[in-house]
């Protein structure tokens, strides 16, 4: 990354199943991710738990002896649901506050293959990023081509007008863990001139928690 400027991330929130999928690969690359952060000092915060990649995730970066912290609603944890969390746990009333902390906690995102959960809290990021209440990169592991057809869709968005180039910029994709977070690093924010002089108070995210009905 010789002439680029990184950026500095120490957490990164991953977004990911609470299943481990068809493919073995995608366990092998939630393991494989969880060591790159690791060696990278870099520490995690996720959705608290055990299950699916998600406790691949988390074992791997706390067998490197870095920080985990699972931000877990309440509800998931009457009668064990979701398993120990790999870590710090912080308990939150509602999804809604779950997200938000994560914005708020990390510097970067990063989103292995998963379900409705993981695509809505993906494309949230992505829509708070359009609107300048964050600024902080955002990126897909593209193991075994899982995010294609989302990707496809999004560069279709695009040339349909519903999506302008600029804000396509905020989604990286990568085949390997250690390319997508170098892209992480490297990502420079672009914002929109118009939205970008939309005022957010620093405290609105804790006492009107952000509408995550919100979608452009």
């Amino acid at each position: 990354m010789e002439g680029v400027s990184v950026r500095k991330i120490k957490k990164i929130c991953v977004f990911c199943g609470a299943n481990y999928g068809k493919d073995v690969a995608f366990v092998n690359a939630a393991f494989h991710l969880g060591e790159v952060l690791g060696k990278r000092k870099i520490d995690l915060v996720y959705g608290g738990g055990k299950l699916g990649l998600m406790g691949c995730v988390s074992t791997a970066v706390a067998q490197h002896e870095r920080q985990v912290l699972g931000i877990i609603p309440s509800a998931f944890t009457v009668n064990n649901l979701v398993g120990e969390t790999c870590g710090k746990e912080i308990k939150v009333a509602t999804m809604q506050e779950r997200l938000v902390m994560m914005m708020e906690l990390s510097d970067a995102f990063i989103a292995l293959p998963g379900g409705f959960g993981t695509l809505e809290e993906l494309f949230q990021m992505i829509s708070w990023a359009q609107l300048s209440i964050h600024n902080k990169p955002i990126g897909v592991l593209n193991i075994n081509g899982f995010f294609n057809g989302l990707l496809s869709f999004v560069d279709h968005a695009v040339k349909q007008e519903f999506i302008t180039p600029r804000a396509r910029k905020i989604l990286i994709s990568a085949t390997t863990a250690d390319e997508l977070v170098d892209k992480l690093q490297a990502f420079r924010f672009e914002s929109d001139p118009a939205l970008s002089k939309l005022k957010w108070s620093p405290s609105s995210s804790q006492k009107e928690k952000l509408d995550l009905t919100l979608r452009l």
